[in-house]
């Protein structure tokens, strides 16, 4: 396997049963095999992807001083900026060579959710940056919907199984920067490899090559999409759920050739995350004899808490 497979999702919101089907099997055996793909027919225009790349690239283009404005003590990054080097990946020591910023879930229709959930942090020097990113959450998050229902049904779950727990749910959009690299990054990556720690992780495309996979047989993969196209992956808690049978996959980002480090790099994932309350409980039709159980037993609250003091990011 060269790169990673490509599906569309037109096929699944087809009224052509032959045609759903062909994506359920699609999606299902790819996350299975490699837990990436490449996806088109989704929600998200072109024009609305171009509109948020500009506004994030200007939010970054801000001095450091008005950016730190806008991060927030106290809630693991959850809402608002991170600063540059403060998140590292499971396990490692260094900070990863990036700064993001994360946008949150806009509450309908519940009191205790909208408690819980960190207020969405507003960005005065750019009137138009909050309204474009909650925009863009919405399409994201309705496309990540859709394939959770494909997967529903590959599982042998009930199609909608997956929905009361994504409505409302803990999403984070996170655009991120890499800046240029100055001197030797001494051991840091843009990204250093990590499985990411939701349901599924949604991609718009990022602006510059670095993003590689690594297969069954260690080998790390380069990502390509087109530009039409979101790369879409399992996360951790989907994996767990589902018993290892559908597959979180190791990736990173790797730093550019020398020639390159004064280039920029932006992307923007969407973390497709559950409510709190959901369990990440191994699901029977995921155990039988060949694949016992796991995994204890967890809440998607307990999990993310877990993982984010892991990340440094909770103390």
């Amino acid at each position: 396997m060269k790169n990673i497979p490509s599906v569309d999702l037109s096929d699944f919101l087809s009224n052509n049963e032959k045609r759903k089907q062909k994506f359920i099997k699609e999606i299902g055996e790819a996350y299975e095999e490699i837990g990436f793909v490449a996806l088109k027919g989704h929600f998200l225009t072109d024009d609305l992807s171009e509109e948020l790349y500009n506004e994030v690239k200007s939010f970054f283009a801000l001095p450091n001083k008005v950016k730190q404005n806008y991060e927030i003590e106290g809630i693991g990054g959850q809402r608002g900026y991170t600063s540059f080097g403060k998140e590292s990946a499971k396990g490692k020591t260094v900070g990863d060579l990036k700064e993001f910023w994360h946008f949150g879930q806009e509450v309908i229709d519940n009191d205790k959710l909208k408690e819980e959930y960190p207020d969405n942090v507003m960005v005065k020097e750019l009137p138009n940056f909050n309204k474009i990113g909650v925009k863009t959450y919405k399409m994201l998050e309705k496309t990540a919907m859709y394939v959770l229902r494909a997967l529903a049904l590959y599982i042998g779950l009930d199609e909608f199984y997956f929905d009361n727990y994504v409505i409302n749910g803990n999403s984070i959009l996170r655009p991120i920067h890499y800046p240029p690299i100055i001197g030797e990054p001494k051991g840091a990556e843009r990204a250093a490899a990590h499985g990411d720690i939701n349901l599924i992780t949604l991609l718009m495309g990022a602006s510059a090559a670095g993003l590689q996979v690594q297969n069954k047989q260690g080998e790390w993969i380069g990502v390509t999409a087109l530009p039409e196209q979101l790369v879409i992956n399992v996360g951790d808690m989907l994996e767990r759920l589902t018993n290892n049978k559908l597959r979180s996959t190791i990736h990173r980002v790797v730093n550019p050739p020398k020639e390159d480090w004064a280039k920029p790099r932006y992307s923007i994932p969407f973390f497709t995350h559950p409510i709190s309350e959901m369990t990440l409980n191994c699901l029977p039709e995921c155990i039988d004899n060949e694949h016992p159980k796991a995994y204890d037993d967890i809440t998607a609250g307990e999990f993310l808490n877990e993982r984010l003091r892991e990340l440094g990011l909770l103390k």
